[in-house]
């Protein structure tokens, strides 16, 4: 049973099969060792981000094999994400969720710490909903203070896998008051990997 009013965390994963993750990374790397990297990389976020201060929730797809799934941890309860694009799928986690805040962030990106996570919860003490920035004009974490609660609007008009996804979902939130915390670089390409691995040497 989940515990109500504690501020809850969803992790955004998909299956790590070849050919239906990290797909671009997989057009350089091949898509065998971008699944492997995609793996190991959502198993040690996951590992590195479970705090006793919110509960860490993987979303699963697709539905049925991702719960059913041995990847992930067996001590997460796990959620599917549901039919639609990616608006669709976490319209659906903020509905369903309990009571109180809720952040939910993608799997893809390898800089997340519990203390970019901390930051969101607190920034969410005194705004309605906060953004974790991508360079790229896209986010990697989503936040709201009342997650069953959100507007009709969120995530409608959304241009995603643009440098206008951003921009676009904070649009949607018309009369919110809205938080940007730490800008963190995700990993879609061989050279944002490359980059990546620059910067931890």
């Amino acid at each position: 049973m989940i515990s109500q009013r504690r501020p809850h965390l969803v992790v955004m994963v998909k299956e790590p099969r070849p050919g239906r993750v990290k797909t671009r990374l997989g057009r350089d790397l091949g898509m065998t060792t971008a699944a492997w990297w995609f793996r190991h990389q959502v198993q040690a976020l996951l590992r590195r981000i479970e705090d006793p201060r919110w509960d860490t929730v993987p979303a699963v797809a697709p539905d049925v094999e991702g719960m059913m799934s041995r990847v992930w941890p067996a001590h997460l309860p796990r959620i599917p994400q549901g039919r639609g694009d990616l608006g669709d799928r976490m319209g659906r986690v903020f509905l369903t969720a309990p009571p109180g805040p809720v952040c939910i962030i993608g799997a893809d990106i390898p800089g997340i710490t519990r203390a970019h996570i901390a930051r969101a919860f607190t920034a969410l003490g005194d705004h309605d909903a906060c953004f974790g920035p991508a360079p790229d004009g896209g986010y990697w974490l989503v936040g709201l203070k009342q997650a069953t609660r959100p507007p009709r609007s969120l995530f409608q008009k959304v241009r995603w896998s643009s440098e206008h996804a951003l921009s676009d979902t904070m649009a949607s939130l018309p009369g919110k008051r809205i938080a940007l915390v730490d800008t963190l670089d995700d990993v879609d390409t061989l050279a944002d990997l490359k980059a990546l691995k620059n910067c931890t040497h």
